[in-house]
C-alpha cells in the first residue's frame, strides 16, 4: 500500500474518522485507474462516503478493473488480506473465490443486474490456508451519468450461522435415530390445557392406540391408564416438576386397551416459558416390560448363582472350572486349602500347573472326553501342590454347555483321598498283622518243641565240654537259642514280653550284641568302632532292647556287602531332654529319599531276597513302648552314603 499525507481538500472530500476513512485519504490513488482523490467524480465520492458510514460490511468495486475499496465493518472478514486489499483489484484480492462470484459481479457491472445470494459457499484463503466460508450478499450497480461506474456490495459472513444450522440438523437427525433405535416415544404435554401431542408412532404403539384415536390427556392417563398402585407416585412426580422445576421422572405399571399390563418409564423436563406459554413438559416414554422381566430373571438368576457360589465356596471338595484349552476360570476356597495357591495365582493359569509332568497325557484324555460331552467319574490319580508334595485325589469332571448345548468348558470336583488311602493302608496293615499274628501262633507252637529239644541236647552236652572256651561258647549258644524262641513269638506274633521290666544298662546290652555279631562283621570285612561308656541303668525290658539293637546291627551289615565301618555309640544326654542316646551308624549303600519316610511301616523292605519288612516296625513299637523315640538319617549318593539310626530312652525311670 502506498500512503501519503492527505491534503486539506482530501480531508474534506472523504468524511469521517474511521480507520478506513483515514486509510482511503492516505492512499496513493494516482497509481490506480481511479487517479487522485481530488479528481474523483461526485458519484464516486458520494458512494465511498456512503460505504464508510454503513454499519454493514461493504465492498465497493469501481471501474472496469474493479478497484477494491471497503469499510471498517469488512475488516474482520478480510482478516489477513487487510490492509493490503485496499486499492487492489477484486480479482486479485479474492483470487481463490473469483470463479464463484465473477459472474454476479460482471453481470452487475456490465448489465446492471442486481444479485442477492443467501448463505453462498465462498472459500477464502487466510494465512495460506483455504477455509470454508458462507456469505449472504447483495450487489447493486452504481450509476454515473447514465452509465454504471461500480458495484456496491453489502454482505454478511454467515459461516457460523450455516454451521450452527447444520449441527442442529445433524443433532435432530441423530436424536430421531436415537429415539428410533432406543424405541422411545416422544411427547409434548401442555399441563395447563391438559393436552398432549405425540411426536412419533412409538407413542401410539406403547399405549396401544391408533392415530385416528389420537393421544390421551393427562387426566385419562392418571385416572384410567396408570395402575392404581402407581397413581400417587405419578401425581407427586408431576407436582415436583411443575412447582420445583425438577425433571419429570416416573416408572410404573399401565394397562393398555387390550388389558395387557405394561411397565413404562417416563423422563421429561419443563420447557422454558416462551411466547407466554407455561407448564409444558417435553419428554420420552419407554416400554420397559421386557426389561423388567429380564431384570427379574436376572435377579432370580443372581440369587441362584449366589446360592451356588456359597455352596461352592463352602464345599470341602475342590471345585474348579476350566475352558477347553485347560485354562482355569474359577477356583474355590477348598482348592486354596488343598493346593496352597490363591485364586489370583490360578485363575487364568493352565491346569497343567497342578498335574505332575509324567501325567500330562491324562489331561489330553480328559479334554477329549469333555469335548465329546462325556462325564468322567471318580478318576483316581495324583496332583501337585504348591509346596511340591503329591496329593492322591479322586476326580469327577463334567462338561459345561452354553445355551445352544455346545461344550465350552469343564467343571471339575476334586476330592483329596490321601486320608482315605492312609486309612485303607492302615486297615491293610492291620489285616496283615492280624494274619501274621494267627500264623505266628501256629509257628510258635510248631517250633517250640524242636527248640526245646535242641536246648535239652545242649544241656546234655554241657558235662561233655571240659575246656573253659567250650563251656563259654555253649552258654552263649544256649542264650541265643532262648532268644530265638523269644524272637519267634515276639516278632511274628507281636508278642509282648511277659518278663517284668527291670533295671538294665543299654551299654551292656550293646556290648553283648556286638560280641555276638563280631564274627559276621569280621567275615564281611566290616570294621567295628565302639564308643560305649558306662551308662545309667534304666527300667526296660532287656529282651526287647536286645532285639532292637540286634536288628539295627543286622541292617547295617546287610547295607555293607563289600565291607565298611560300623560305629556303635552309647552316651547320656543332659538338660531338659535327659536320657540315654544309642547311635548305630554305617557307611553302606544308604536309603533312597523316597523310601526314607516308609522305613518304619510294617512289611516295607528294600531287600529283594531276604527280610520281612517288620524289623524296624517292631523296633519302633518297642522304643515308643519305653517312652522313647527313634529316628533315621540316610544318604545314597555316589560321594556321600550311609545310614545313622538314633534311639533315645528317657531317664524318667532311671536307677540312681
Amino acid at each position: 500500500m502506498h500512503e501519503e499525507a492527505p491534503t486539506a481538500r482530501v480531508n474534506h472530500l472523504i468524511a469521517g474518522h474511521s480507520e478506513m476513512a483515514a486509510r482511503i485519504r492516505a492512499y496513493n490513488w494516482s497509481r490506480t485507474s481511479l487517479g487522485p482523490i481530488e479528481d474523483w467524480s461526485e458519484t464516486l465520492l458520494a458512494t465511498v462516503n456512503l460505504m464508510l458510514q454503513s454499519p454493514f460490511p461493504t465492498i465497493l468495486s469501481w471501474g472496469p478493473e474493479m478497484v477494491f475499496l471497503y469499510n471498517d465493518a469488512a475488516i474482520s472478514t478480510l482478516t489477513a488480506k487487510h490492509p493490503n486489499a485496499l486499492g487492489g483489484l477484486y480479482c486479485d484480492v479474492f483470487r481463490e473465490a473469483w470463479d464463484l462470484v465473477s459472474a454476479d459481479l460482471e453481470a452487475c457491472l456490465y448489465r446492471g443486474q442486481t444479485a442477492v445470494r443467501d448463505n453462498m459457499f465462498i472459500p477464502i484463503l487466510l494465512n495460506g490456508v483455504l477455509e470454508d466460508r458462507y456469505f449472504s450478499y447483495s450487489l447493486i450497480p452504481v450509476y454515473e451519468n447514465g452509465r454504471i461506474g461500480g458495484v456496491y456490495d453489502a454482505f454478511r459472513n454467515m459461516t457460523e450461522t450455516v454451521r450452527g444450522a447444520r449441527r442442529l440438523r445433524e443433532s435432530e437427525t441423530q436424536l430421531k435415530l436415537a429415539t428410533e433405535v432406543a424405541k422411545l416415544g416422544v411427547f409434548v404435554w401442555d399441563t395447563v390445557a391438559d393436552k398432549a401431542s405425540w411426536e412419533n408412532d412409538r407413542m401410539y404403539e406403547i399405549f396401544g392406540r391408533t392415530r385416528d384415536q389420537g393421544p390421551v390427556n393427562g387426566a385419562a392417563l392418571v385416572n384410567e391408564i396408570v395402575h392404581s398402585d402407581y397413581r400417587d407416585a405419578f401425581r407427586e412426580a408431576l407436582e415436583n416438576t411443575l412447582q420445583k422445576g425438577d425433571p419429570f421422572r416416573f416408572k410404573g405399571l399401565i394397562y393398555c386397551p387390550d388389558g395387557a399390563p405394561r411397565w413404562i418409564e417416563i423422563n421429561g423436563n419443563l420447557q422454558p416459558e416462551t411466547d407466554g406459554s407455561r407448564g409444558k413438559i417435553i419428554g420420552t416414554i419407554r416400554d420397559i416390560t421386557e426389561l423388567r422381566k429380564t431384570e427379574e430373571e436376572l435377579r432370580e438368576s443372581t440369587k441362584r448363582l449366589g446360592e451356588l457360589a456359597a455352596i461352592v465356596s463352602s464345599s470341602d471338595d475342590v471345585i474348579v472350572s476350566k475352558d477347553l484349552n485347560g485354562i482355569i476360570t474359577s477356583w474355590n476356597d477348598a482348592a486354596t486349602r488343598v493346593f496352597g495357591y490363591s485364586p489370583d495365582e490360578m485363575i487364568g493359569a493352565s491346569i497343567l500347573k497342578l498335574i505332575p509332568e509324567h501325567l500330562h497325557s491324562d489331561e489330553k484324555t480328559i479334554i477329549e472326553n469333555i469335548r465329546a460331552g462325556r462325564r468322567i467319574e471318580h478318576f483316581e490319580t495324583v496332583r501337585l501342590a504348591k509346596n511340591g508334595s503329591l496329593i492322591e485325589v479322586s476326580l469327577t469332571v463334567s462338561p459345561i454347555k452354553d445355551e445352544q448345548g455346545r461344550v465350552i468348558g469343564a467343571s471339575k470336583i476334586l476330592r483329596d483321598v490321601s486320608s482315605r488311602r492312609r486309612i485303607e493302608q492302615t486297615l491293610l496293615q492291620a489285616e496283615k498283622i492280624a494274619a501274621t499274628g494267627r500264623m505266628a501262633a501256629t509257628i510258635a507252637h510248631e517250633i517250640n518243641n524242636p527248640l526245646e529239644a535242641v536246648m535239652n541236647l545242649l544241656y546234655l552236652l554241657r558235662p561233655k565240654i571240659t575246656d573253659d572256651d567250650g563251656r563259654e561258647f555253649l552258654a552263649t549258644a544256649e542264650d541265643e537259642l532262648g532268644r530265638v524262641s523269644h524272637i519267634a513269638k515276639q516278632t511274628l506274633g507281636y508278642y509282648r514280653e511277659h518278663a517284668a521290666a527291670s533295671l538294665a544298662s543299654v551299654s551292656e546290652i550293646a556290648e553283648h550284641a556286638l560280641t555276638i555279631y563280631q564274627p559276621r562283621c569280621t567275615a564281611a570285612g566290616i570294621t567295628v568302632r565302639r564308643s560305649i561308656g558306662p551308662s545309667t541303668k534304666i527300667v526296660l525290658r532287656r529282651g526287647e532292647m536286645m532285639q532292637v539293637i540286634s536288628n539295627l546291627i543286622a541292617n547295617s551289615i546287610y547295607a555293607m556287602p563289600s565291607g565298611g565301618t560300623l560305629s556303635v555309640s552309647v552316651c547320656e544326654a543332659t538338660g531338659a531332654d535327659a536320657g540315654i542316646v544309642l547311635t548305630i551308624e554305617d557307611d553302606g549303600v544308604g536309603i533312597a529319599p523316597e523310601d526314607l519316610p516308609k522305613v518304619f511301616d510294617a512289611f516295607f523292605t528294600t531287600r529283594t531276597t531276604v527280610g520281612t519288612g517288620i524289623g524296624l516296625f517292631v523296633a519302633k513299637q518297642f522304643i515308643v513302648g519305653h517312652g522313647g523315640r527313634i529316628g533315621i538319617e540316610s544318604d545314597n549318593g555316589s560321594n556321600k552314603h550311609g545310614t545313622a539310626v538314633r534311639v533315645f530312652l528317657p531317664f524318667h525311670t532311671a536307677y540312681a
